[in-house]
């Protein structure tokens, strides 16, 4: 009795669905955040210990585990990337890796008013307040700096690099590199005080934005990349890529 030999997943598809399924933990993971942070976000006496603790620390970890996901997503798909454009391949890692930073410090300032909270017996009401609100106003614009403006850097060098390659359908980044400006204007009117960062035009404007990362996610994760002659030469490690850009 002869044995079918199985199809063995060549290293192209790997990164594919590595990178895809870690794009979707980026999701999964920033979604609930804000939610969770409810409390110590918008309720002046949570520091006194109004609401719950659980919430913010649950936030946290799911804020961590985004951060590490981000960063994931460019440390995989560079070896790929790069064989396009070292340029753009470094930036995509650069703004991950930024992105990444900008969270973790907003948790940390997060973590730091729970902390508060949980050491505040004898402390003066209003230093308290104003610890906390200023530890706050740090989250804010970390998440504006961050998760707010760094995935339209992200698209911008990803996106173009996924666009010229072909390596996925040309309409999945066309929708990234329309989002990118869109979101970093919208970033700007944030900062210059036309509306706030959590508003329904700040979520219109960030709408492209969320559609490109899903859609790219899941295309690495169902369909993988398509096959090009620069594919190819990856899936077979070779030490150049005729044509390729600095």
């Amino acid at each position: 009795m002869t044995r079918t030999p199985t199809a063995r997943m060549t290293p192209l598809r790997r990164t594919a669905l590595v990178a895809g399924v870690l794009y979707l933990v980026t999701f999964a993971t920033s979604i609930p955040a804000l939610g969770l942070y409810d409390g110590v976000l918008n309720d002046p006496g949570f520091v006194h210990g109004a609401g719950g603790e659980s919430a913010v620390a649950w936030g946290a970890m799911l804020e961590i585990i985004l951060g590490i996901a981000g960063i994931g997503t460019a440390v995989v798909l560079y070896p790929v990337l790069r064989r396009w454009s070292r340029t753009l391949a470094l930036g995509f890692v650069t703004a991950r890796t930024l992105e990444a930073a900008m969270i973790f410090t907003g948790v940390v300032s997060l973590l730091s008013v729970l902390t508060l909270r949980q050491d505040a017996a004898g402390a003066d009401p209003a230093t308290l307040d104003t610890t906390a609100q200023a530890l706050v106003a740090v989250h804010d614009w970390t998440f504006l700096l961050g998760p707010g403006l760094m995935p339209a850097v992200s698209a911008l060098c990803f996106g173009t690099i996924m666009y010229r390659s072909g390596l996925v359908p040309r309409i999945i980044p066309a929708i990234g590199l329309v989002g990118a400006p869109i979101l970093l204007a919208s970033g700007m009117a944030t900062v210059f005080g036309v509306y706030d960062q959590v508003s329904a035009a700040a979520l219109l404007a960030a709408l492209p934005i969320a559609v490109w990362e899903l859609s790219v996610g899941v295309w690495m994760i169902v369909k993988g990349f398509r096959t090009t002659p620069g594919a190819e030469a990856v899936a077979g490690h070779a030490p150049s890529l005729q044509g390729a850009t600095a």
